[in-house]
Protein backbone atom coordinates (compact mmCIF):
# COMPACT_ATOMS: atom_id res chain seq x y z
CA UNK A 1 0.00 0.00 0.00
CA UNK A 2 1.31 3.42 -0.89
CA UNK A 3 0.83 6.69 0.89
CA UNK A 4 1.34 10.19 -0.59
CA UNK A 5 3.94 12.56 0.78
CA UNK A 6 2.41 15.99 1.26
CA UNK A 7 5.62 17.89 0.68
CA UNK A 8 6.63 16.31 -2.65
CA UNK A 9 3.49 14.69 -4.07
CA UNK A 10 5.32 11.34 -4.49
CA UNK A 11 3.99 8.04 -3.17
CA UNK A 12 5.96 5.75 -0.89
CA UNK A 13 5.23 2.24 0.31
CA UNK A 14 4.14 2.10 3.91
CA UNK A 15 7.22 1.32 5.98
CA UNK A 16 9.68 2.92 3.54
CA UNK A 17 11.95 5.66 4.88
CA UNK A 18 10.38 8.23 2.56
CA UNK A 19 12.08 11.57 1.90
CA UNK A 20 15.03 12.69 4.03
CA UNK A 21 13.64 14.90 6.78
CA UNK A 22 16.80 15.03 8.86
CA UNK A 23 17.43 18.77 8.33
CA UNK A 24 13.87 19.56 9.38
CA UNK A 25 14.24 17.23 12.35
CA UNK A 26 17.46 18.92 13.41
CA UNK A 27 15.83 22.36 13.08
CA UNK A 28 12.92 21.18 15.18
CA UNK A 29 15.26 19.90 17.86
CA UNK A 30 17.19 23.18 17.88
CA UNK A 31 13.92 25.10 18.17
CA UNK A 32 12.78 22.87 21.01
CA UNK A 33 16.09 23.32 22.85
CA UNK A 34 15.92 27.09 22.52
CA UNK A 35 14.11 28.47 25.54
CA UNK A 36 12.90 31.99 24.91
CA UNK A 37 12.65 34.53 27.70
CA UNK A 38 9.14 35.20 29.04
CA UNK A 39 7.56 38.19 27.33
CA UNK A 40 7.60 40.44 30.45
CA UNK A 41 11.32 39.74 30.93
CA UNK A 42 11.98 40.34 27.23
CA UNK A 43 10.10 43.65 27.44
CA UNK A 44 12.45 44.96 30.13
CA UNK A 45 15.49 43.53 28.34
CA UNK A 46 14.57 45.53 25.23
CA UNK A 47 14.13 48.65 27.41
CA UNK A 48 17.58 48.01 28.93
CA UNK A 49 19.17 47.75 25.46
CA UNK A 50 17.55 51.06 24.47
CA UNK A 51 18.90 52.61 27.70
CA UNK A 52 22.37 51.24 26.94
CA UNK A 53 22.50 52.61 23.40
CA UNK A 54 21.49 56.10 24.53
CA UNK A 55 23.87 55.94 27.52
CA UNK A 56 26.65 55.42 24.97
CA UNK A 57 25.25 58.27 22.84
CA UNK A 58 25.80 60.70 25.74
CA UNK A 59 29.12 59.23 26.88
CA UNK A 60 31.34 61.27 24.49
CA UNK A 61 29.81 64.62 25.53
CA UNK A 62 31.90 65.10 28.72
CA UNK A 63 34.95 63.86 26.79
CA UNK A 64 34.72 66.39 23.97
CA UNK A 65 36.64 68.99 25.98
CA UNK A 66 39.35 66.46 26.81
CA UNK A 67 39.68 65.39 23.18
CA UNK A 68 39.64 69.03 22.04
CA UNK A 69 42.46 70.04 24.37
CA UNK A 70 44.56 67.01 23.40
CA UNK A 71 44.09 67.19 19.64
CA UNK A 72 43.52 70.94 19.21
CA UNK A 73 40.41 71.06 17.06
CA UNK A 74 37.87 73.88 16.82
CA UNK A 75 34.30 74.18 18.11
CA UNK A 76 33.12 73.71 14.53
CA UNK A 77 35.03 70.41 14.32
CA UNK A 78 33.56 69.40 17.67
CA UNK A 79 29.99 69.88 16.49
CA UNK A 80 30.89 68.19 13.19
CA UNK A 81 31.97 65.12 15.19
CA UNK A 82 28.66 65.29 17.04
CA UNK A 83 26.82 65.70 13.74
CA UNK A 84 28.58 62.66 12.26
CA UNK A 85 26.67 60.58 14.79
CA UNK A 86 23.33 62.16 13.95
CA UNK A 87 23.78 62.22 10.16
CA UNK A 88 24.77 58.55 9.97
CA UNK A 89 21.96 57.73 12.39
CA UNK A 90 19.51 59.41 10.01
CA UNK A 91 20.92 57.52 7.03
CA UNK A 92 20.63 54.22 8.90
CA UNK A 93 17.04 55.02 9.84
CA UNK A 94 16.20 55.81 6.24
CA UNK A 95 17.67 52.53 4.99
CA UNK A 96 17.08 50.14 7.89
CA UNK A 97 14.23 51.79 9.82
CA UNK A 98 11.59 49.44 8.35
CA UNK A 99 13.71 46.31 8.02
CA UNK A 100 12.67 44.70 11.32
CA UNK A 101 9.11 44.42 9.96
CA UNK A 102 10.62 42.03 7.37
CA UNK A 103 13.64 40.37 9.06
CA UNK A 104 12.32 40.30 12.61
CA UNK A 105 13.15 42.46 15.61
CA UNK A 106 15.83 40.26 17.17
CA UNK A 107 18.22 40.19 14.19
CA UNK A 108 18.10 43.95 13.73
CA UNK A 109 18.66 44.65 17.44
CA UNK A 110 21.65 42.28 17.44
CA UNK A 111 23.14 44.06 14.43
CA UNK A 112 22.85 47.37 16.28
CA UNK A 113 24.61 45.97 19.36
CA UNK A 114 27.46 44.55 17.26
CA UNK A 115 28.00 47.96 15.66
CA UNK A 116 27.85 49.67 19.07
CA UNK A 117 30.57 47.32 20.33
CA UNK A 118 32.65 48.17 17.25
CA UNK A 119 32.25 51.88 17.99
CA UNK A 120 33.62 51.31 21.50
CA UNK A 121 36.65 49.65 19.92
CA UNK A 122 37.21 52.67 17.69
CA UNK A 123 37.00 55.04 20.65
CA UNK A 124 39.60 52.92 22.42
CA UNK A 125 41.89 53.09 19.38
CA UNK A 126 41.34 56.81 18.68
CA UNK A 127 44.49 58.93 18.55
CA UNK A 128 43.08 61.86 16.59
CA UNK A 129 39.94 63.47 15.27
CA UNK A 130 39.70 61.06 12.31
CA UNK A 131 38.98 57.96 14.41
CA UNK A 132 36.73 60.09 16.60
CA UNK A 133 34.61 60.82 13.53
CA UNK A 134 34.59 57.12 12.63
CA UNK A 135 33.60 56.03 16.14
CA UNK A 136 30.73 58.50 16.36
CA UNK A 137 29.55 57.59 12.86
CA UNK A 138 29.54 53.86 13.65
CA UNK A 139 27.61 54.43 16.85
CA UNK A 140 25.13 56.53 14.89
CA UNK A 141 24.69 53.58 12.53
CA UNK A 142 24.12 51.31 15.53
CA UNK A 143 21.43 53.51 17.06
CA UNK A 144 19.81 54.22 13.70
CA UNK A 145 19.65 50.54 12.84
CA UNK A 146 18.30 49.37 16.19
CA UNK A 147 16.09 52.22 17.45
CA UNK A 148 12.94 51.59 15.42
CA UNK A 149 13.26 47.83 15.97
CA UNK A 150 13.55 48.39 19.73
CA UNK A 151 10.57 50.75 19.78
CA UNK A 152 8.48 48.33 17.72
CA UNK A 153 9.54 45.38 19.91
CA UNK A 154 8.39 47.22 23.04
CA UNK A 155 4.98 47.80 21.46
CA UNK A 156 4.84 44.11 20.43
CA UNK A 157 5.80 42.87 23.90
CA UNK A 158 3.65 45.14 26.06
CA UNK A 159 0.53 43.59 27.63
CA UNK A 160 -2.63 43.70 25.57
CA UNK A 161 -4.32 47.07 25.89
CA UNK A 162 -1.36 48.61 27.72
CA UNK A 163 -0.02 52.09 27.01
CA UNK A 164 3.34 51.27 28.61
CA UNK A 165 5.53 51.04 25.49
CA UNK A 166 5.58 54.75 24.47
CA UNK A 167 6.39 55.74 28.07
CA UNK A 168 9.19 53.19 28.39
CA UNK A 169 10.61 53.97 24.95
CA UNK A 170 10.95 57.66 25.73
CA UNK A 171 12.00 57.11 29.36
CA UNK A 172 14.71 54.56 28.51
CA UNK A 173 16.24 56.85 25.88
CA UNK A 174 16.13 59.96 28.05
CA UNK A 175 17.33 58.21 31.20
CA UNK A 176 20.17 56.69 29.17
CA UNK A 177 21.23 60.17 28.06
CA UNK A 178 20.95 61.51 31.62
CA UNK A 179 22.95 58.75 33.30
CA UNK A 180 25.40 58.53 30.39
CA UNK A 181 26.26 62.22 30.62
CA UNK A 182 26.61 62.34 34.42
CA UNK A 183 28.22 58.91 34.84
CA UNK A 184 30.82 59.49 32.14
CA UNK A 185 31.72 62.93 33.46
CA UNK A 186 32.29 61.43 36.93
CA UNK A 187 34.50 58.67 35.51
CA UNK A 188 36.47 61.14 33.38
CA UNK A 189 36.97 63.60 36.26
CA UNK A 190 37.70 61.17 39.09
CA UNK A 191 38.41 57.74 37.59
CA UNK A 192 41.52 56.21 36.01
CA UNK A 193 42.20 56.25 32.24
CA UNK A 194 39.67 59.04 31.49
CA UNK A 195 39.43 58.38 27.75
CA UNK A 196 39.43 54.58 27.94
CA UNK A 197 37.62 53.20 31.02
CA UNK A 198 34.11 54.14 29.90
CA UNK A 199 34.60 52.44 26.52
CA UNK A 200 35.81 49.17 28.06
CA UNK A 201 32.76 49.17 30.34
CA UNK A 202 30.37 49.87 27.46
CA UNK A 203 32.03 47.23 25.27
CA UNK A 204 31.37 44.60 27.96
CA UNK A 205 27.79 45.80 28.40
CA UNK A 206 27.11 45.60 24.64
CA UNK A 207 28.35 42.00 24.47
CA UNK A 208 26.31 40.99 27.52
CA UNK A 209 23.19 42.63 26.05
CA UNK A 210 23.71 40.76 22.77
CA UNK A 211 23.68 37.48 24.69
CA UNK A 212 20.37 38.44 26.30
CA UNK A 213 18.80 39.44 22.98
CA UNK A 214 19.63 35.99 21.56
CA UNK A 215 17.28 34.53 24.17
CA UNK A 216 14.33 36.88 23.62
CA UNK A 217 11.26 35.74 21.65
CA UNK A 218 10.83 36.99 18.11
CA UNK A 219 7.74 39.21 17.92
CA UNK A 220 7.80 39.90 14.17
CA UNK A 221 7.98 36.61 12.23
CA UNK A 222 9.06 38.37 9.05
CA UNK A 223 7.57 38.78 5.62
CA UNK A 224 8.81 39.01 2.02
CA UNK A 225 9.96 42.30 0.57
CA UNK A 226 13.07 43.02 2.63
CA UNK A 227 15.08 44.34 -0.34
CA UNK A 228 12.32 46.74 -1.30
CA UNK A 229 12.17 47.93 2.31
CA UNK A 230 15.79 49.13 2.07
CA UNK A 231 14.82 51.83 -0.44
CA UNK A 232 15.32 55.11 1.45
CA UNK A 233 12.01 56.87 1.92
CA UNK A 234 9.97 58.38 4.74
CA UNK A 235 6.72 56.46 5.02
CA UNK A 236 3.98 57.92 7.19
CA UNK A 237 0.78 55.85 6.85
CA UNK A 238 -2.25 57.83 5.74
CA UNK A 239 -4.10 57.28 9.02
CA UNK A 240 -1.17 58.75 11.00
CA UNK A 241 -0.50 61.87 8.90
CA UNK A 242 -2.76 64.22 10.84
CA UNK A 243 -1.25 63.27 14.20
CA UNK A 244 2.25 63.45 12.72
CA UNK A 245 1.73 66.97 11.39
CA UNK A 246 0.23 68.12 14.70
CA UNK A 247 3.26 66.86 16.65
CA UNK A 248 5.91 68.20 14.25
CA UNK A 249 6.55 71.73 15.70
CA UNK A 250 6.74 70.32 19.21
CA UNK A 251 9.24 67.62 18.19
CA UNK A 252 11.49 70.16 16.48
CA UNK A 253 11.56 72.48 19.51
CA UNK A 254 12.38 69.85 22.11
CA UNK A 255 14.93 67.99 20.02
CA UNK A 256 16.80 71.21 19.28
CA UNK A 257 17.38 71.80 22.98
CA UNK A 258 18.48 68.20 23.50
CA UNK A 259 21.07 68.43 20.72
CA UNK A 260 22.39 71.72 22.08
CA UNK A 261 22.96 70.36 25.59
CA UNK A 262 24.60 67.15 24.39
CA UNK A 263 27.04 68.93 22.07
CA UNK A 264 27.78 72.33 23.60
CA UNK A 265 26.20 71.98 27.07
CA UNK A 266 29.43 70.98 28.90
CA UNK A 267 31.36 73.87 27.29
CA UNK A 268 28.56 76.29 28.19
CA UNK A 269 28.48 75.03 31.80
CA UNK A 270 32.25 75.48 32.12
CA UNK A 271 31.96 79.05 30.80
CA UNK A 272 28.98 80.10 32.95
CA UNK A 273 30.12 78.34 36.14
CA UNK A 274 33.78 79.27 35.62
CA UNK A 275 34.88 75.83 36.77
CA UNK A 276 37.19 73.27 35.13
CA UNK A 277 35.40 70.39 36.89
CA UNK A 278 33.89 68.20 34.17
CA UNK A 279 31.13 67.03 36.49
CA UNK A 280 29.24 70.29 35.88
CA UNK A 281 28.94 69.48 32.19
CA UNK A 282 27.53 66.06 33.03
CA UNK A 283 25.18 67.63 35.55
CA UNK A 284 23.44 69.90 33.02
CA UNK A 285 22.94 66.91 30.69
CA UNK A 286 21.58 64.93 33.65
CA UNK A 287 19.22 67.72 34.71
CA UNK A 288 17.74 68.13 31.24
CA UNK A 289 17.20 64.43 30.65
CA UNK A 290 16.74 63.18 34.24
CA UNK A 291 14.07 65.73 35.15
CA UNK A 292 12.62 65.19 31.71
CA UNK A 293 12.27 61.48 32.50
CA UNK A 294 10.59 62.18 35.85
CA UNK A 295 8.19 64.69 34.26
CA UNK A 296 7.37 62.21 31.52
CA UNK A 297 6.51 59.47 34.01
CA UNK A 298 4.36 61.93 35.97
CA UNK A 299 2.47 62.81 32.77
CA UNK A 300 2.15 59.22 31.54
CA UNK A 301 -1.64 59.20 31.98
CA UNK A 302 -2.17 62.51 30.21
CA UNK A 303 -3.37 62.46 26.62
CA UNK A 304 -0.75 63.01 23.92
CA UNK A 305 -1.87 66.48 22.73
CA UNK A 306 -2.29 67.71 26.33
CA UNK A 307 1.20 66.48 27.24
CA UNK A 308 2.70 68.22 24.20
CA UNK A 309 1.00 71.49 25.13
CA UNK A 310 2.10 71.27 28.78
CA UNK A 311 5.64 70.50 27.68
CA UNK A 312 5.85 73.46 25.31
CA UNK A 313 4.46 75.79 27.98
CA UNK A 314 7.10 74.54 30.47
CA UNK A 315 9.85 74.92 27.86
CA UNK A 316 9.13 78.65 27.51
CA UNK A 317 10.13 79.71 31.07
CA UNK A 318 12.96 77.18 31.02
CA UNK A 319 14.60 78.78 28.00
CA UNK A 320 13.88 82.27 29.36
CA UNK A 321 15.70 81.52 32.63
CA UNK A 322 18.55 79.90 30.69
CA UNK A 323 18.86 83.06 28.59
CA UNK A 324 19.17 85.12 31.78
CA UNK A 325 21.76 82.67 33.12
CA UNK A 326 23.92 82.95 30.00
CA UNK A 327 23.67 86.74 29.92
CA UNK A 328 24.47 87.19 33.65
CA UNK A 329 26.84 84.20 34.02
CA UNK A 330 24.71 82.88 36.88
CA UNK A 331 25.36 79.21 37.65
CA UNK A 332 22.24 78.87 39.80
CA UNK A 333 20.04 80.31 37.05
CA UNK A 334 21.60 77.94 34.52
CA UNK A 335 20.76 74.91 36.65
CA UNK A 336 17.23 76.16 37.35
CA UNK A 337 16.58 76.98 33.70
CA UNK A 338 17.92 73.60 32.60
CA UNK A 339 15.67 71.83 35.09
CA UNK A 340 12.58 73.74 33.90
CA UNK A 341 13.48 73.07 30.27
CA UNK A 342 13.96 69.40 31.14
CA UNK A 343 10.43 69.18 32.55
CA UNK A 344 9.07 70.59 29.30
CA UNK A 345 11.36 68.43 27.19
CA UNK A 346 10.25 65.14 28.78
CA UNK A 347 6.55 65.92 28.85
CA UNK A 348 6.47 67.13 25.26
CA UNK A 349 8.52 64.17 23.99
CA UNK A 350 6.14 61.72 25.65
CA UNK A 351 3.13 63.47 24.16
CA UNK A 352 4.59 63.55 20.67
CA UNK A 353 5.74 59.93 20.61
CA UNK A 354 2.53 58.66 22.21
CA UNK A 355 0.34 60.58 19.78
CA UNK A 356 2.22 59.29 16.74
CA UNK A 357 2.85 55.67 17.80
CA UNK A 358 -0.83 55.16 18.68
CA UNK A 359 -1.64 55.47 14.97
CA UNK A 360 0.59 52.58 13.88
CA UNK A 361 -0.90 49.33 12.57
CA UNK A 362 1.14 46.21 13.53
CA UNK A 363 2.75 45.81 10.12
CA UNK A 364 3.71 49.49 9.91
CA UNK A 365 5.10 50.11 13.40
CA UNK A 366 8.79 50.14 12.54
CA UNK A 367 8.13 52.30 9.47
CA UNK A 368 6.17 54.96 11.36
CA UNK A 369 8.60 55.01 14.28
CA UNK A 370 11.47 55.39 11.81
CA UNK A 371 9.75 58.43 10.25
CA UNK A 372 9.31 59.95 13.71
CA UNK A 373 12.98 59.46 14.57
CA UNK A 374 14.12 60.83 11.20
CA UNK A 375 12.34 64.13 11.87
CA UNK A 376 13.50 64.05 15.47
CA UNK A 377 17.18 63.58 14.67
CA UNK A 378 17.16 66.11 11.88
CA UNK A 379 16.03 68.72 14.42
CA UNK A 380 18.51 67.26 16.91
CA UNK A 381 21.60 67.59 14.71
CA UNK A 382 21.36 70.17 11.93
CA UNK A 383 20.86 73.28 14.14
CA UNK A 384 23.79 72.16 16.31
CA UNK A 385 26.12 72.11 13.30
CA UNK A 386 25.09 75.70 12.54
CA UNK A 387 25.68 76.57 16.20
CA UNK A 388 29.17 75.09 16.09
CA UNK A 389 30.08 77.18 13.04
CA UNK A 390 28.59 80.27 14.68
CA UNK A 391 30.48 79.64 17.93
CA UNK A 392 33.75 79.60 15.98
CA UNK A 393 33.02 83.05 14.51
CA UNK A 394 31.04 84.94 17.19
CA UNK A 395 31.78 82.93 20.34
CA UNK A 396 29.84 80.47 22.46
CA UNK A 397 28.14 83.17 24.53
CA UNK A 398 26.35 84.88 21.63
CA UNK A 399 25.62 81.58 19.92
CA UNK A 400 23.97 80.16 23.04
CA UNK A 401 21.83 83.29 23.45
CA UNK A 402 20.58 83.10 19.86
CA UNK A 403 20.00 79.36 20.06
CA UNK A 404 17.91 79.58 23.25
CA UNK A 405 15.88 82.46 21.79
CA UNK A 406 15.13 80.37 18.71
CA UNK A 407 13.95 77.47 20.89
CA UNK A 408 11.66 79.80 22.86
CA UNK A 409 10.09 81.06 19.62
CA UNK A 410 9.59 77.51 18.34
CA UNK A 411 8.03 76.39 21.64
CA UNK A 412 5.60 79.33 21.49
CA UNK A 413 4.67 78.47 17.88
CA UNK A 414 4.15 74.81 18.82
CA UNK A 415 1.95 75.74 21.79
CA UNK A 416 -0.10 78.11 19.66
CA UNK A 417 -0.62 75.51 16.93
CA UNK A 418 -1.76 72.95 19.51
CA UNK A 419 -4.20 75.38 21.16
CA UNK A 420 -5.74 76.70 17.95
CA UNK A 421 -5.57 73.32 16.24
CA UNK A 422 -7.60 71.67 18.99
CA UNK A 423 -10.18 74.47 18.86
CA UNK A 424 -10.60 74.19 15.11
CA UNK A 425 -10.91 70.38 15.26
CA UNK A 426 -13.54 70.57 18.02
CA UNK A 427 -16.05 73.26 17.05
CA UNK A 428 -18.54 74.31 19.71
CA UNK A 429 -21.77 72.34 19.70
CA UNK A 430 -25.20 73.91 19.46
CA UNK A 431 -26.85 73.16 22.84
CA UNK A 432 -30.14 74.87 22.13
Amino acid sequence: MTVPDASTGREYKRGDAGPDRRPATRAARRLARRVALPRPVAFWLVAAVLFLLFFAAAAPSPLYGVYQSRWRFSAAALTAVFAAYAVVLLAALLVFGKVSDYLGRRRVILAGLVMAAGACGLFLAADGVGLLFAARALHGAAVGTATSALGAALIDLQPQGSRRAPVITTAAAMLGLAVGGLGTSALVQYGPAPTRLIWWLLLGADLAAAGGVLAMPETAPGQPGVLASLRPRVAVPRRARGAFAMALPCVIAVRMISGFYLSLGPSLAAQVLRSPDLLWGGLVIFLLNGIGTAAMVAASRVSGPAAMLAGCLALLPGTAVTLVAIQTASGVALLVGTALAGAGFGTAMLGAFGTISAQAAPGQRASLIAAYFIVSYTAFSMPVVAAGVAATHVGLHRTALAYCAAIAVLAAVAAGSLIFGSRSSNPPQDNR
